[in-house]
């Protein structure tokens, strides 16, 4: 799960600061996302190239929670094979539409996200905990119909 840990802070930071709270950027170091991550290998599934893990998805029952390509790797179709058998297990947990949030200001996410079939549901207020304090990050919740 280093590997997983690895790509997420830097792909988090890829695409989240100035659209997420200074706060909370400054609280997602790589020691962080090293600590977050083995309390989610249940959900986790990864994406493998070449014997190399390349990105993940975290599903946490009907959402979408965690899509993360490592940014070397961005542009090559990882996110999309990903992002299906994301909706594949969210279909196979019994639930007809997924959810996912996404950052107000994340506009590569969310041209991709639209480009895949998920539509602009309304804000979400989103609350993340780091380093002890909650952060609301301004995001907008995409659903997608999954029958």
């Amino acid at each position: 799960m280093a590997r997983v840990a690895d790509i997420w802070h830097a792909a988090w930071h890829t695409s989240h600061p100035g659209h997420v709270p200074n706060g909370l950027t400054a609280a997602r170091t790589l020691e962080a996302f090293h600590e977050r991550t083995p309390a989610r290998v249940d959900d986790t599934t990864v994406a493998v190239l070449d014997d190399e893990v390349v990105g993940f998805i975290m599903i946490d029952r009907d959402e979408v929670e965690q899509v993360f390509v490592d940014p070397a790797r961005h542009g090559g179709g990882v996110a999309s094979l990903l992002l299906d058998e994301a909706e594949r297990q969210v279909a196979a947990a019994g639930y007809d539409v997924a959810w996912l949030a996404v950052a107000i200001g994340n506009a590569r996410a969310r041209a991709f996200y639209e480009k895949r079939g998920w539509r602009d549901d309304d804000d979400l207020p989103y609350e993340v905990t780091a380093d002890g304090a909650t952060y609301v990050s301004p995001c907008r919740r995409y659903v997608k119909d999954l029958n």
